[in-house]
């Protein structure tokens, strides 16, 4: 027998839910053929085995939460008799008169992500005195930055809240909805809680006249929709974005608490926030310095499809030195995003509106685009940020600065 188990995807992942068998009882499959969808926090990632056999047993039903490690499969090699899922039953009760054996207790090791321990040892936190609170008994960065501030032999004993009589509030719980926080919910609360906590954001607004790249734009996107490419201006950004990194290098970076250590990345790997029905999502354009404006708008095009789709890979969500939240798609002036780790800076695009601007005396009507860049006062100054800026707005004020390459 062979077993086909949950494997270990990285990224700190330790459970997902089983979308959808993509095998039944009896199948012969190949290797490296798909035997289920599970959905994590991330995306959706399709199983493989890894032999070809008959499918003998199925582990779980469709919606179950399955543990990384657990087996979903057991597969019969050939000559071995395929035997059918045995239904597991409950354990006997004690007989009377006997009381049950106590069972022996076994160290358990502690859930966690590896995100949530780096913050524990910042905290001087010992991880393993910290009740595990979320799925599937997981130690939360919430529950770690709690027990920090309260000293254990202090900590009063937990109460459940008294709940209000059912007659109090009728009318205000028969308005009320309540949403289950999804698993990709609860990674975006979780990332975000550890990014404020940990890094001491700043965040410097400033204005592009991006008169010649609305023109430009213009007179390009009938010939890219011709390629069956959408043209956007986000691919525009991210092209300066690379340029105006390989200049002020710090903005490109992280920082390795372990080691007290700023790392400087000299390759170019753009996250792009994506808005999914499931949350916010980020994919990565990878080496994004070496792709012309038409590839960047292609390739953003069809990962921001597969992320909405929760059909992404996880390898395009993992790898990014920076990222854009384009919120101008939807609308807006000014923002104040919140850094994504494990970069140390991330850049806020708005909504590009008709603005009254003085030009040599003369009051003109020029495009305005607003930009927002939050960064991590650990790793570089308001200066560096501020030059970082003054870089991105030439290149988006002369696109031709961009030596764009469009075919």
């Amino acid at each position: 027998m062979v077993d086909v188990k949950f494997p270990d995807v990285g990224e700190g992942i330790t459970e997902g839910t089983l979308v959808k068998w993509l095998v039944k009882e009896g199948d012969e499959i190949k290797a490296d053929q798909a035997v289920a969808e599970i959905e994590t926090d991330k995306a959706i990632v399709e199983i493989p085995s890894p032999k070809a056999g008959k499918v003998s047993n199925l582990y779980g039903k469709e919606g179950d939460i399955i543990k990384v490690g657990s087996t979903l499969a057991s597969l019969a090699m050939p000559g071995e008799e395929v035997k059918p899922s045995e239904e597991i039953k409950p354990p006997k009760p004690p007989e009377r008169g006997k009381k049950p054996e106590k069972p022996k207790e076994m160290p358990e090791r502690v859930l966690a992500t590896p995100s949530t321990r780096r913050l524990a040892r910042e905290l001087g936190v010992d991880i393993s005195k910290v009740e595990g609170t979320g799925p599937g008994g997981r130690v939360t960065d919430e529950g770690i930055r709690k027990f920090s501030q309260v000293k254990p032999e202090a900590m009063p004993e937990a109460k459940p809240p008294e709940a209000a009589p059912p007659e109090a509030v009728p009318e205000i719980k028969a308005l009320e909805e309540r949403i289950a926080i999804k698993s990709i919910r609860k990674t975006i609360g979780e990332r975000m809680v550890q990014s404020m906590f940990t890094a001491p954001h700043v965040t410097s607004m400033d204005e592009a006249d991006v008169t010649e790249l609305v023109k430009l734009r213009e007179k390009e996107k009938k010939a890219a929709e011709q390629k069956g490419t959408k043209l956007t201006y986000l691919a525009f950004v991210v092209k300066a974005v690379t340029v105006a990194l390989k200049q002020h290098p710090y903005l490109n970076a992280s920082i390795d608490s372990q080691k007290n250590e700023i790392v400087l990345k000299h390759y170019y790997n753009i996250g792009i926030a994506v808005d999914t029905p499931d949350g916010l999502m980020v994919p990565v354009i990878k080496n994004a310095d070496r792709k012309s404006i038409m590839e960047l708008a292609q390739e953003t095009e069809k990962l921001a499809e597969e992320a909405r789709s929760r059909k992404i890979k996880l390898a395009d969500l993992k790898g990014n030195t920076f990222t854009i939240t384009n919120i101008g798609s939807i609308g807006g002036i000014f923002s104040t995003p919140i850094i994504n780790p494990p970069d140390v800076a991330i850049l806020g695009v708005h909504r590009i509106r008709d603005m009254p601007v003085v030009i040599d005396g003369e009051v003109k009507v020029r495009k305005i685009l607003p930009l927002v860049i939050s960064f991590d006062h650990r790793a570089l100054d308001g200066a560096q940020a501020a030059r970082f800026m003054n870089t991105l707005i030439e290149h988006l004020k002369d696109p031709d600065l961009l030596l764009i390459d469009i075919m």
